[in-house]
Protein backbone atom coordinates (compact mmCIF):
# COMPACT_ATOMS: atom_id res chain seq x y z
CA UNK A 1 0.00 0.00 0.00
CA UNK A 2 1.73 3.45 -1.03
CA UNK A 3 2.25 5.90 1.70
CA UNK A 4 1.89 9.78 1.34
CA UNK A 5 1.70 12.70 2.85
CA UNK A 6 -0.82 15.58 2.89
CA UNK A 7 0.62 18.53 4.47
CA UNK A 8 -1.83 22.10 4.33
CA UNK A 9 -2.89 24.43 7.18
CA UNK A 10 -7.01 24.30 6.04
CA UNK A 11 -8.21 21.65 8.66
CA UNK A 12 -11.09 20.86 5.79
CA UNK A 13 -9.22 20.45 2.90
CA UNK A 14 -6.87 18.35 4.54
CA UNK A 15 -9.45 15.93 6.12
CA UNK A 16 -10.87 16.14 2.93
CA UNK A 17 -7.85 15.03 1.24
CA UNK A 18 -7.04 12.55 3.77
CA UNK A 19 -10.36 10.85 3.95
CA UNK A 20 -10.84 10.33 -0.04
CA UNK A 21 -6.85 9.01 -0.49
CA UNK A 22 -7.51 6.83 2.40
CA UNK A 23 -10.53 5.34 0.40
CA UNK A 24 -8.96 5.21 -2.59
CA UNK A 25 -6.10 2.87 -0.98
CA UNK A 26 -3.67 4.96 -0.11
CA UNK A 27 -1.73 5.26 3.78
CA UNK A 28 -1.89 8.95 4.54
CA UNK A 29 -0.28 11.12 7.21
CA UNK A 30 -0.83 14.73 7.74
CA UNK A 31 1.19 17.77 8.52
CA UNK A 32 -0.41 21.00 9.38
CA UNK A 33 2.65 23.67 8.65
CA UNK A 34 5.73 23.65 6.68
CA UNK A 35 7.73 22.76 9.31
CA UNK A 36 5.91 19.70 10.25
CA UNK A 37 5.80 19.15 6.81
CA UNK A 38 9.63 18.68 6.25
CA UNK A 39 10.25 17.03 9.16
CA UNK A 40 8.00 14.33 8.47
CA UNK A 41 9.41 14.32 4.68
CA UNK A 42 12.97 13.89 6.03
CA UNK A 43 12.54 11.06 8.09
CA UNK A 44 9.87 9.22 6.70
CA UNK A 45 9.62 7.28 3.18
CA UNK A 46 6.51 8.52 1.09
CA UNK A 47 5.39 7.35 -2.46
CA UNK A 48 3.97 10.87 -2.64
CA UNK A 49 4.09 14.63 -0.98
CA UNK A 50 0.37 16.89 -1.66
CA UNK A 51 2.12 20.37 -0.05
CA UNK A 52 -0.08 23.56 0.16
CA UNK A 53 1.90 26.66 -1.09
CA UNK A 54 0.92 29.01 2.34
CA UNK A 55 1.39 27.61 5.42
CA UNK A 56 2.59 29.23 8.60
CA UNK A 57 6.23 28.46 9.35
CA UNK A 58 7.28 27.54 6.07
CA UNK A 59 5.85 28.11 2.41
CA UNK A 60 5.27 25.23 0.22
CA UNK A 61 8.15 26.10 -2.21
CA UNK A 62 11.28 26.57 0.69
CA UNK A 63 9.81 22.96 1.71
CA UNK A 64 9.66 22.02 -1.47
CA UNK A 65 13.27 22.78 -2.22
CA UNK A 66 14.42 20.79 0.41
CA UNK A 67 12.69 18.09 0.09
CA UNK A 68 13.97 17.68 -3.65
CA UNK A 69 17.56 18.30 -2.62
CA UNK A 70 17.72 15.55 -0.37
CA UNK A 71 15.22 13.05 -1.50
CA UNK A 72 15.05 13.87 -5.12
CA UNK A 73 13.15 10.97 -6.38
CA UNK A 74 9.83 11.37 -4.08
CA UNK A 75 7.13 12.74 -5.97
CA UNK A 76 5.66 15.93 -5.13
CA UNK A 77 2.44 17.16 -6.18
CA UNK A 78 1.34 21.45 -4.99
CA UNK A 79 -2.21 22.29 -4.27
CA UNK A 80 -2.50 26.21 -3.82
CA UNK A 81 -4.61 28.95 -4.34
CA UNK A 82 -1.51 30.76 -5.83
CA UNK A 83 -2.69 29.44 -9.63
CA UNK A 84 -0.60 32.36 -11.74
CA UNK A 85 1.76 31.23 -14.30
CA UNK A 86 4.52 33.11 -12.39
CA UNK A 87 3.37 30.93 -9.27
CA UNK A 88 3.19 27.33 -11.61
CA UNK A 89 6.89 28.43 -12.96
CA UNK A 90 8.05 29.32 -9.41
CA UNK A 91 6.67 25.97 -7.70
CA UNK A 92 8.18 23.51 -10.95
CA UNK A 93 11.29 25.92 -10.54
CA UNK A 94 11.45 24.13 -6.71
CA UNK A 95 11.21 20.99 -7.95
CA UNK A 96 7.58 20.20 -8.00
CA UNK A 97 6.31 17.29 -10.64
CA UNK A 98 2.44 18.33 -10.92
CA UNK A 99 0.67 21.47 -9.43
CA UNK A 100 -3.32 21.90 -8.84
CA UNK A 101 -5.03 25.29 -8.48
CA UNK A 102 -7.63 25.45 -5.92
CA UNK A 103 -10.53 24.74 -6.04
CA UNK A 104 -10.31 21.73 -7.49
CA UNK A 105 -11.84 18.41 -7.86
CA UNK A 106 -10.68 15.55 -5.55
CA UNK A 107 -11.59 13.65 -9.05
CA UNK A 108 -8.72 14.88 -10.29
CA UNK A 109 -6.14 14.91 -7.64
CA UNK A 110 -6.86 11.15 -7.40
CA UNK A 111 -6.14 11.08 -10.80
CA UNK A 112 -2.91 13.48 -10.89
CA UNK A 113 -1.91 10.79 -7.88
CA UNK A 114 -2.25 7.62 -9.47
CA UNK A 115 -0.06 9.14 -12.75
CA UNK A 116 2.41 10.29 -10.07
CA UNK A 117 2.75 7.22 -7.56
CA UNK A 118 3.56 4.98 -10.73
CA UNK A 119 6.76 6.58 -10.65
CA UNK A 120 7.92 6.19 -7.49
CA UNK A 121 11.16 3.72 -7.21
CA UNK A 122 9.59 1.38 -4.98
CA UNK A 123 6.84 0.81 -7.24
CA UNK A 124 9.16 -0.99 -9.63
CA UNK A 125 10.80 -4.68 -9.04
CA UNK A 126 14.55 -4.66 -9.19
CA UNK A 127 14.33 -7.29 -12.29
CA UNK A 128 11.54 -4.86 -14.04
CA UNK A 129 14.55 -1.92 -13.61
CA UNK A 130 17.50 -4.07 -14.73
CA UNK A 131 15.33 -4.91 -17.99
CA UNK A 132 14.41 -0.95 -18.39
CA UNK A 133 18.21 0.53 -18.23
CA UNK A 134 18.78 1.85 -21.70
CA UNK A 135 21.66 3.01 -23.61
CA UNK A 136 21.33 5.48 -26.42
CA UNK A 137 24.43 7.56 -27.98
CA UNK A 138 25.56 9.65 -25.32
CA UNK A 139 23.18 8.88 -22.99
CA UNK A 140 22.21 5.82 -20.40
CA UNK A 141 19.26 5.60 -17.89
CA UNK A 142 18.78 4.04 -14.95
CA UNK A 143 15.12 4.17 -13.73
CA UNK A 144 16.05 2.71 -10.05
CA UNK A 145 17.93 5.51 -9.32
CA UNK A 146 16.40 8.18 -11.45
CA UNK A 147 19.90 9.20 -12.75
CA UNK A 148 20.84 9.43 -16.23
CA UNK A 149 24.52 9.48 -17.50
CA UNK A 150 25.49 11.65 -20.54
CA UNK A 151 29.04 11.39 -21.45
CA UNK A 152 30.05 9.40 -18.48
CA UNK A 153 28.80 12.24 -16.52
CA UNK A 154 25.79 10.46 -14.08
CA UNK A 155 23.07 13.45 -13.28
CA UNK A 156 19.97 12.92 -10.97
CA UNK A 157 16.87 13.89 -12.27
CA UNK A 158 13.56 14.87 -10.71
CA UNK A 159 10.92 11.89 -10.95
CA UNK A 160 9.37 14.28 -14.16
CA UNK A 161 12.39 14.46 -15.75
CA UNK A 162 13.57 11.19 -15.92
CA UNK A 163 9.97 10.35 -17.14
CA UNK A 164 10.03 12.68 -19.94
CA UNK A 165 13.53 11.77 -20.85
CA UNK A 166 12.88 7.93 -21.12
CA UNK A 167 9.60 8.87 -23.00
CA UNK A 168 11.70 10.89 -25.65
CA UNK A 169 14.33 7.70 -25.52
CA UNK A 170 12.07 5.37 -26.56
CA UNK A 171 10.66 7.59 -29.92
CA UNK A 172 14.74 8.87 -30.24
CA UNK A 173 14.76 10.57 -33.60
CA UNK A 174 11.19 10.95 -34.06
CA UNK A 175 9.36 13.68 -33.11
CA UNK A 176 6.60 13.13 -30.06
CA UNK A 177 3.60 15.41 -29.82
CA UNK A 178 3.30 17.59 -26.58
CA UNK A 179 -0.22 15.71 -26.62
CA UNK A 180 2.18 11.96 -26.38
CA UNK A 181 4.66 13.48 -24.05
CA UNK A 182 1.49 14.50 -21.07
CA UNK A 183 -0.28 11.42 -21.56
CA UNK A 184 2.91 9.03 -21.38
CA UNK A 185 4.46 10.91 -18.62
CA UNK A 186 1.19 12.06 -16.61
CA UNK A 187 -1.16 9.77 -17.90
CA UNK A 188 -3.79 12.61 -19.21
CA UNK A 189 -3.64 15.30 -22.33
CA UNK A 190 -4.87 18.36 -20.96
CA UNK A 191 -3.77 21.66 -22.80
CA UNK A 192 -3.52 23.73 -19.79
CA UNK A 193 -0.83 21.67 -18.55
CA UNK A 194 1.46 22.48 -21.78
CA UNK A 195 2.88 25.34 -19.98
CA UNK A 196 3.76 22.87 -17.11
CA UNK A 197 5.76 20.21 -19.70
CA UNK A 198 7.58 23.32 -21.05
CA UNK A 199 9.18 24.03 -17.36
CA UNK A 200 10.30 20.35 -16.72
CA UNK A 201 11.97 20.16 -20.10
CA UNK A 202 13.25 23.01 -19.33
CA UNK A 203 14.98 21.82 -16.56
CA UNK A 204 15.90 18.72 -17.96
CA UNK A 205 17.97 20.76 -20.63
CA UNK A 206 19.87 22.31 -17.66
CA UNK A 207 20.80 19.36 -16.55
CA UNK A 208 22.08 17.20 -19.63
CA UNK A 209 22.93 20.03 -22.28
CA UNK A 210 26.30 21.93 -22.36
CA UNK A 211 24.15 24.90 -23.61
CA UNK A 212 20.90 24.19 -23.29
CA UNK A 213 20.08 27.65 -25.04
CA UNK A 214 21.79 25.55 -28.30
CA UNK A 215 21.07 22.13 -27.29
CA UNK A 216 23.07 19.12 -28.50
CA UNK A 217 20.23 16.46 -27.13
CA UNK A 218 16.92 17.71 -26.69
CA UNK A 219 15.42 19.53 -29.33
CA UNK A 220 12.42 21.16 -30.17
CA UNK A 221 10.52 20.69 -33.13
CA UNK A 222 8.11 23.70 -34.10
CA UNK A 223 4.38 23.12 -34.11
CA UNK A 224 4.94 19.58 -32.79
CA UNK A 225 6.70 18.82 -29.77
CA UNK A 226 10.02 17.73 -28.62
CA UNK A 227 12.89 15.33 -30.54
CA UNK A 228 15.87 13.79 -29.01
CA UNK A 229 19.04 13.11 -30.62
CA UNK A 230 21.10 10.94 -28.91
CA UNK A 231 23.96 11.04 -30.57
CA UNK A 232 24.54 14.76 -30.20
CA UNK A 233 22.88 15.16 -33.70
CA UNK A 234 21.87 19.03 -34.42
CA UNK A 235 17.86 19.25 -35.10
CA UNK A 236 16.44 19.25 -38.61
Amino acid sequence: MQKLLVADDDNEIRELLEFDLSHSGYTVETAKDGEEALQKAMTNNYDLILLDVMMPKMNGFDVCKHIRNAKPDIPILMLTAKGTINDKTQGFDSGADDYIVKPFDIQEVLLRVRALVRRSPANKTSQTLKQEILKLGDIEIFPDSLETEVKGKRIKLTPTEFEILYCLMQHFNNAVSLAVLLNEVWGYNSDDDVRMLRVHVGGLRQKIEENPKMPDYLHTVTNVGYKLTPMGEESE
